[in-house]
């Protein structure tokens, strides 16, 4: 735009006619946020016209014009026409104006004037102009102001909630930055009576958050401003107001009256438990606040003043138990305040939060950056206090456990109000808070217990799980192949023919047992049919037959990989009585018999593709110098699933394979698990340890001898 349509431009301004003005100005906002057209316009003397229609102009006239003065304030322009009566005005408008077009434009000029920053050489008269105290004069006048900037945040218009959110928080800013220590929390609390954080907590749970992501994500820092301005102000008992504050607590104790302080000329009658029964840890309890300083203690007299009753049943109830089970509630108080303070991360800096505002541009990232719990602080400190109670009651914990305590509860409160989404209610919260179960926290914990290992050791920790898994298959593997050395009976079904020819004279005549045992040297399954056992099993010499596993290629079973309903496992030799028992499970194992050799008579009639649709099997390179057809060699029928597991993997761990049982895996798994555990409770004393003289006390073994037992995983 040229310097002819500037001119024109600003006689417009001043022209009798108001639709030439409103003409005028509703183009002036639309370019005004150029800075040279800004510098142009100012050049020809359009801000003097601009303040004058700010200070008289009405309807959209006023509208535009309050537009236009805001975005020229935007660019860094236009601070020398800010004065009094401007600010009065503008205030005015938000008191009185119901339009929203007008109390955008306003909202947007305070807000823009609490922010500006004032020079440090710029006389004292001209800094009152800046800032909340620029505000003041005209918020005396209308002190309904605040009420009706609080309520301008539940407007349908995002716009103007952005705005009168974005004022409250330069307000609230200033304030901290340059208020007196006794006057910004007063600010503080008024804002918070007018129902700001209920406002603020609505708006960041709702779909608006995408319009008022930047003013809200403001509000959240500033949250965590005021969270480390109060936490900063330590405890002195010598100050009137932390002093009524810790005495309140006491009275709302409803204490014996018998055992207060009471005036007798000079002498006074002290009971000495009167800060420990509270659940400070010593009568002194200033120090006590040092790592959740004031705002330890708001959290603490917040509690007892909305929850005297509790508070007072509480402590009835802890006095009837001994004192070392007792639950000090003061001090549980304190730590669920640090907790809270860590977990919203209170101690981020402004310019860690600035660094957010990048990530506002994915949409997916609004549930990790805003934490609307934080504005509910009240609520989820006490939620996290009665979890404490009842987890200390629940754990029968005594004083010496406190600190595990606290550690259980840090867990619960990461993992309900760490992980809620944005729009999850804190009801919601609380509920979870109060119904999370014992033993999953439990769980929980023991999960985040192996995540923190694995960050600080990773690296080690898999080295050192490799050397003991490996070192658990190779004792299973052992531990199978000697059951085999063992030895074991089995039904016999060798004699059963196809149903056709099938004879019951005969079979009652055929042997019921088979016994089957592994040669010493580890290359030969030697078995025998008998009739009935014997008191001892027969020896190695006496069994007929024998079959080389160098010719074996397979092994094949219809074992199902699930886990048995049995818990415990049974040994091999107590597995069959003289009668045999029923089974449906069956070992096969094939092979390829040398070109001159006979098949076995119980595999003559059988197959390859015996029953094998549904059975697992292991393949083994065929030897080339054998025949090609493989035939099953020998047929095991164990009754238990123990049983089976012992024989199936130890043929296939002897045979250089991999086990396929449940059982087997299971305790593998358990040696392994073992192995790491007492590996990591391996600690040297004489290594970073200590000085000798704080070494613990290791118990003496003089009277102890070698008579004991140990049970593996409960088996």
């Amino acid at each position: 735009m040229d310097r002819l349509d500037v001119s024109g431009l600003v006689r417009s301004l001043t022209s009798e006619e108001d639709g030439v003005r409103k003409m005028a100005v509703f183009k002036l906002q639309t370019n005004i946020s150029d800075p040279s057209f800004a510098d142009l316009f100012m050049s020809q003397g359009g801000l003097t016209k601009l303040r004058y229609l700010v200070l008289n102009a009405t309807g959209n006239t006023l509208a535009y014009s309050l537009t236009s003065f805001s975005r020229l304030l935007e660019v860094d322009k236009g601070w020398d026409y800010i004065n009094q009566d401007v600010v009065e005005r503008v205030v005015n408008l938000v008191v009185t104006h119901p339009l929203v077009n007008i109390l955008r434009g306003a909202m947007a000029i305070l807000a823009a004037i609490v922010a500006h920053q004032r020079s440090p050489t710029s006389a004292s008269s001209q800094s009152e102009t800046f800032g909340f105290r620029a505000l003041k004069p005209a918020i005396a006048i209308h002190p309904e102001f605040l009420e009706m900037l609080v309520s301008r945040l539940s407007s349908a218009d995002h716009a103007l909630c952005a705005n009168a959110l974005q004022l409250i928080n330069g307000l609230m800013r200033d304030a901290i930055s340059n208020e007196g220590e006794a006057e910004w929390p007063k600010f503080v609390a008024r804002l918070q009576d007018l129902g700001v954080i209920l406002n603020v907590y609505t708006l960041m749970q709702s779909t608006a958050v995408q319009d008022l992501a930047h003013p809200l994500l403001e509000f959240q820092g500033l949250t965590k401003t005021l969270l480390r301005k109060y936490r900063d102000v330590p405890i002195d008992l010598h100050r009137p107001e932390h002093r009524r504050a810790l005495k309140g607590v006491y009275l709302s104790s409803n204490p014996d009256r018998s055992s207060d302080p009471v005036e007798d000329g000079k002498d006074k009658k002290h009971n000495p438990e009167k800060w420990k029964r509270l659940g400070f840890e010593t009568e002194n309890p200033g120090p006590e606040f040092e790592e959740a300083g004031y705002l330890g203690m708001m959290d603490l007299v917040d509690y007892v003043r909305k929850q005297e009753r509790s508070f007072q049943k509480t402590l009835l109830e802890q006095s009837t138990l001994p004192p070392r089970t007792r639950c000090p509630i003061a001090r549980a108080s304190l730590a669920v305040t640090v907790m809270l303070y860590d977990l919203f991360e209170a101690e981020r800096s402004d310019l860690d939060d600035s660094k957010s505002y990048l990530a506002l541009e994915s949409k997916s990232s609004y549930d990790r950056i805003f934490k609307p719990l934080i504005l509910q602080w009240s609520r989820i400190h006490l939620a996290g206090l009665q979890a404490f109670f009842r987890l200390w009651k629940a754990t029968g914990a005594e004083r010496e456990e406190f600190s595990k305590l606290v550690d259980l509860v840090r867990v619960l409160l990461e993992t309900v109000v760490g992980g809620a989404k944005r729009e999850m209610s804190v009801e919601d919260v609380e509920i979870e808070i109060r119904d999370f179960d014992l033993q999953r926290l439990r769980q929980v914990q023991m999960e985040l217990f192996h995540l923190a290992y694995e960050d600080i050791w990773g690296r080690h920790l898999h080295q050192v799980r490799d050397e003991t898994c490996h070192e658990a298959v190779s004792f299973m593997k052992e531990q199978r192949i000697r059951c085999l050395l063992a030895g074991a009976w089995f039904p016999n079904h060798s004699a059963a023919k196809p149903e056709a020819d099938r004879q019951e004279s005969k079979l009652s005549q055929a042997p019921s047992l088979r016994y089957v045992k592994l040669s010493h040297n580890r290359r030969y399954l030697h078995y025998g049919d008998f009739n009935n056992k014997g008191d001892q099993d027969p020896e190695l010499d006496s069994l007929p037959e024998k079959l080389d596993l160098a010719i074996v290629s397979s092994v094949a079973s219809n074992i199902t990989t699930r886990t048995p309903t049995s818990a415990h496992s049974h040994t091999s030799n107590a597995t069959l009585k003289n009668a045999p028992q029923s089974s449906t499970t069956q070992i096969t194992i094939h092979g390829y018999l040398p070109a001159s050799a006979t098949p076995p008579p119980e595999t003559q009639q059988r197959g390859r593709s015996d029953s094998r649709s549904t059975e697992k099997s292991t393949t083994r390179s065929a030897i080339s110098h054998y025949n090609k057809i493989e035939i099953p060699l020998l047929i095991l029928h164990p009754t238990t699933h123990s049983l089976a597991s012992e024989w199936l993997d130890g043929l296939l761990m002897l045979l250089a394979h991999n086990p396929l049982t449940t059982e087997t895996k299971k305790l593998t798994g358990l040696l392994a698990e073992y192995g790491m555990k007492i590996r990591l409770m391996n600690v040297n004393l004489d290594q970073g340890g200590p000085d000798e003289d704080n070494y613990p006390h290791v118990p003496s073994r003089e009277g102890l001898d070698e008579d004991y037992y140990y049970d593996m995983g409960g088996a």
